[in-house]
């Protein structure tokens, strides 16, 4: 006959369990984050796409459609202001995600502080914005709100006078 010992694994106090369990709660929390954002993005490009698509066939047939210049150029202008709405409100978003984003990465490294050792991770700093994805999806978004009025301001309003 053949015994087999089985050893039972360390008890694990509560303590330390409630620690695990907020390490997984706070990385979860940071992938959902950074998820979040590709979503925004992919949001803002669908609208802005749709909408600009729109200006255009206003610019397009405007006078086809037998659409006085002056109305017409208010269409394109509120379209590009509607545009300005979402991108402003997308930067917004963004930016609350960053916060939220800075938030759970200082709790993460104050829960590492005790559990694991002191400095076992760095606090995110501020300066390296310019490492951050974020700063260049926003600035993606200002530049394309930024060349879609100079678009609008310098060809197609003129070009409906």
């Amino acid at each position: 006959m053949v015994v087999v010992a089985v050893t039972q694994p360390p008890q694990i106090d509560r303590a330390q369990a409630f620690e695990v369990e907020r390490y997984k709660y706070l990385l979860q929390q940071l992938h959902t984050v950074n998820e979040n954002v590709y979503r925004f993005l992919a949001i803002y490009q669908t609208l802005a796409t749709v909408l600009v698509g729109a200006a255009l066939a206003l610019f397009v047939r405007w006078d086809e459609w037998k659409i006085d210049p002056y109305i017409a150029q208010v269409g394109v202008v509120s379209i590009l202001v509607l545009v300005s709405v979402i991108a402003a409100f997308t930067i917004g978003l963004i930016v609350v995600g960053v916060r939220t984003w800075l938030d759970y990465r200082e709790e993460e490294c104050a829960l590492t502080e005790v559990a694991v050792r002191p400095g076992y991770r760095k606090p995110p700093e501020l300066r390296n914005f310019w490492r951050w994805y974020e700063t260049y999806i926003v600035l993606f978004i200002g530049a394309s709100v930024a060349i879609m009025w100079l678009g609008a301001g310098f060809v197609l309003l003129p070009a409906m006078s």
